[in-house]
């Protein structure tokens, strides 16, 4: 199973709670979308999601962009598992004395 960091681990993690695209991913973990849309390419080469591109005639109509939309899969849950076990303890860290 590949690797995958904190910063890709959240991005996974907001697309299995059901965000949907990018600008939306950024908002919900607090990423820079310079972050987000890499960790998405990753995300998508590794088969962890998979996406699609809305139409044309909606994104016209609402006068904007077409979204990329994402979508976890099967994969994708399994790996978000393990990542997910690997940084759980990431919380309960306390701080240590500080040294000078």
């Amino acid at each position: 199973m590949p690797y995958i960091t904190f910063p890709t681990t959240l991005v996974l993690q907001a697309i299995a709670d059901g965000t949907r695209y990018g600008f939306d991913i950024a908002d919900r973990t607090g990423l820079q979308t310079g972050t987000v849309y890499p960790a998405l390419r990753r995300l998508d080469d590794l088969g962890f999601v998979r996406s699609t591109w809305e139409s044309e005639k909606i994104a016209r109509r609402e006068q904007r962009p077409a979204r990329r939309y994402y979508e976890i899969t099967k994969a994708g849950t399994d790996a978000l598992d393990v990542a997910m076990k690997r940084f759980e303890n990431l919380g309960r860290l306390t701080p240590g004395p500080r040294h000078a």
